[in-house]
């Protein structure tokens, strides 16, 4: 039987998996019941574009596994999460460290839940800000994630 990992451990893990060492973003928190994370992209020389600004593969990369672990620890094993498709707009130049945060409520996931329950696969959709250190928007995200109950096994 495989162990789930605690918020606290992920972040741990995430924070010196290369992709995103490499890119300078940093998991600043995870929250204890997965409905709640922040993160934070550190502006330097390795994702600065030619015109001194955030790099938009990095800043698209920050976004990317976050809603995808949230929903899987908080739907739990009987159900299948992938992220189905996203995109990015650019809004202003990131000229500093940018963050975003992702967000939760009970009221979606158990909107996700019970349209899993009824359908064979329910997708739904997200949006995430990145901000920069003045609080200005720098890009929004769109996710679309497919969620689909796993069939129940024969006795």
């Amino acid at each position: 039987m495989r162990r789930k990992l605690s918020p606290n451990w992920l972040k741990r893990i995430l924070n010196v998996w290369p992709p995103f060492l490499g890119a300078g973003i940093k998991v600043l928190t995870i929250s204890e019941n997965w409905d709640y994370a922040k993160v934070r992209l550190k502006k330097g020389l390795l994702n600065t574009n030619y015109f001194g600004t955030a790099y938009g593969g990095s800043l698209f990369s920050m976004t990317d596994p976050f809603y995808v672990l949230m929903l899987t620890n908080q739907l739990g094993r009987n159900y299948i999460v992938w992220d189905k498709g996203a995109s990015i707009k650019y809004i202003s130049p990131g000229r500093s460290h940018v963050y975003c945060e992702f967000r939760l409520t009970k009221q979606q996931v158990d909107e996700i839940r019970r349209h899993a329950d009824i359908n064979e696969k329910y997708e739904p959709e997200f949006e995430v800000d990145i901000i920069d250190e003045s609080g200005e928007l720098v890009a929004k995200v769109f996710k679309k994630l497919h969620i689909k109950r796993k069939a129940k096994k024969a006795d």
